[in-house]
């Protein structure tokens, strides 16, 4: 069940969704709608100055509570900064909002930009959204002003906002599943989570459930199965919206760089992987029971950057990456999900994209996304079938690095030549995702893919994490002491000492960001220390030893791995402490 990807290191590894990039991060579901489209007075020129206009949206609303998505319009002059504000005639409060700084003074609202969106050019939007709480009436607000130009609110139905995304409950895909929804809690990692010390802090928060094996659909191990997860889905659901995670990690060949996570299949055994994993796995979703549940699918980490990256020639290949290579069966594997899975009206496909320290460097960014593009049109795939991408499963990559920049120098040096970047282009998760976006967009995928962050172990918290820049000496201390990743090498991977959970599951909380997510269930070990007979076949892998010395994938160093943890998946009670101890955002 662990992210088991040794990243892609050094010089030796280089040599139907209509979204703007913003509006991307944001859904609209239906619901009650006011378009403003106004003309103001007219400028100093004394010519006849273009209206604004803004799409308020109701997303979601319950018996105490709302969700809002608002598009702004500007048809005006191009602007550095924007604030918009409106009045409500309610008890309407703010609780809560995502690409907006938003106040509130007694009924006044203001929305002001965030540092990465306050560039609005004449005639393009902005999305924000933002959850409240009211009683009565939650009635439209009447009137918004765009830096003291007024917009009209008009009876609706004819704006410049985005045309509004299917009705909920009805299965049909809408632009990003998390906007308007809860997300699936496991009850079986919840409990595992509270029964800790200081557990119940966030046994509530949802994470990705993990088919990593065929007896996994049924059930194994006294675990809950696919229906049964499904059926609790619909249980939590309610009368709203619920997105379910599942991680599809099953390929034939699995994880062909690492020894932690390998699977039941053999590197030939792709009829297996079609007939007894993904077909059942497809009958299973597409039961008309579960038709209201949003279902979001994380296809095989773990694969296909690996015929990249660990291939011959690279310094960095394996016997068994060489063997995938060959045969195809990553390729025709994730093929054969994304079409079957693609196929089900309300199963959302997000393909795994690795991460900045895996793919960040040029010799492997556009040829991973050529890649994944060969998978997707594989087997009777299509682009369509690719709802977007994941970043970071499973791993340890800093969301955003704030005390360096990729574009730095000291002493004339750049930060892409220390030691730690080693010319590498990304310095954290969220450059990297957003950058992969727009290459696979570049290629042929939808315009509007979203992206998924899970940031479920990479909050680099606690006594260690640096308040500023490191010493401007030179460009390695410039990095290493201003850097939040505190690893070792940003090639380990397995059960990493230090780290901490990162920010919280969130939908649309950046450009082209679909949402934050917990992936990866915190607690759940990467792989063992030492070798461990099972029956899962999962097997000992070095990287997961902390008295290993290395290998290429961490240019030879430690592994800063955890002592005495258990097989990948199984429950890891001081890796689970650790991780709330460093939390990032504090706990």
């Amino acid at each position: 069940m662990s992210r088991t990807k040794p990243m892609s290191l050094s010089r030796m590894s280089r040599g139907r969704r209509n979204r703007t990039a913003l509006l991307a991060s944001l859904a609209l579901v239906g619901g009650t709608a006011g378009t403003a489209l106004a003309a103001v007075p007219a400028d100093d020129a004394g010519t006849r100055a273009v209206p604004c206009a803004v799409d308020y949206k109701v997303q979601n609303q319950w018996d105490t509570g709302f969700t809002v998505a608002v598009t702004v319009t500007n048809n005006g002059a191009a602007k550095s900064s924007w604030a918009l504000k409106w009045a409500y005639a309610g008890n309407q409060k703010v609780t809560s909002g995502w690409n907006a700084r938003l106040s509130q003074s007694g009924t006044q609202v203001t929305a002001s930009n965030e540092t990465y969106n306050g560039t609005l050019s004449t005639g393009s939007s902005i999305s924000f959204g933002f959850n409240g709480t009211y009683s009565g009436t939650n009635a439209l607000p009447s009137a918004f002003t765009l830096d003291g130009v007024t917009c009209n609110v008009d009876d609706g139905g004819s704006g410049p906002g985005p045309d509004p995304d299917p009705d909920p409950g009805t299965g049909a895909k809408v632009n990003n599943p998390y906007s308007g929804a809860k997300v699936y809690v496991n009850p079986e990692w919840s409990a595992n989570a509270a029964a800790e010390p200081g557990g119940s802090r966030i046994a509530n928060q949802p994470t990705g459930v993990w088919l990593d094996r065929t007896a996994a659909i049924n059930g194994a191990g006294g675990k809950m199965g696919l229906r049964a997860h499904l059926d609790e889905a619909l249980r939590q659901k309610g009368s709203g919206e619920l997105v379910v995670q599942l991680v599809i990690y099953n390929l034939p060949g699995r994880d062909c760089s690492a020894l932690a996570s390998n699977g039941e299949l053999g590197p030939t055994e792709i009829d297996k992987y079609k007939t007894q994993y993904i077909d059942p796995i497809a009958a299973i979703l597409a039961d008309s029971k579960y038709a209201g549940l949003r279902i979001v699918t994380t296809v095989e980490i773990d694969s296909l950057p690996n015929l990249v990256t660990n291939v011959t020639p690279r310094p960095t290949a394996t016997p068994n990456c060489d063997v995938m290579k060959a045969n195809g069966n990553y390729q025709k594997g994730v093929g054969y999900a994304l079409n079957k899975l693609g196929a089900i009206g309300n199963v959302y496909n997000y393909v795994d994209a690795g991460h900045h320290g895996w793919l960040g460097w040029d010799d492997n960014f556009a040829p991973s996304a050529a890649m994944f593009k060969e998978a997707a049109t594989t087997e009777g795939a299509t682009l369509s079938d690719v709802h977007g991408f994941i970043v970071n499963t499973a791993n340890y990559s800093a969301l955003k690095e704030d005390n360096f920049s990729i574009n730095d120098t000291v002493n004339g040096t750049s930060v892409r030549q220390s030691k730690w970047v080693d010319w590498n282009r990304y310095t954290d998760e969220l450059s990297y995702a957003q950058a992969m976006r727009n290459q696979l967009v570049s290629i042929g995928f939808d315009s509007n893919i979203g992206m998924l962050i899970d940031t479920s172990r990479n909050g680099w918290g606690g006594a260690a994490r640096p308040a500023g820049p490191g010493a401007r000496t030179n460009v390695d201390t410039y990095v290493d002491g201003g850097r939040y990743d505190r690893r070792i090498h940003p090639g380990n991977w397995c059960n990493q000492a230090g780290a901490g959970l990162g920010e919280r599951p969130k939908a649309a909380p950046a450009a082209g960001i679909d949402a934050y997510v917990w992936m990866k269930p915190p607690g759940e070990s990467d792989g063992s220390s030492k070798e461990i007979p099972n029956d899962e076949g999962k097997g000992f892998d070095r990287m997961c030893d902390p008295t290993y010395e290395g290998n290429p994938r961490n240019n030879n160093n430690m592994s800063g791995a955890l002592a005495d943890a258990p097989i990948s998946g199984q429950w890891f009670s001081a890796q689970f402490q650790e991780l709330m101890k460093n939390a990032y955002p504090a706990l």
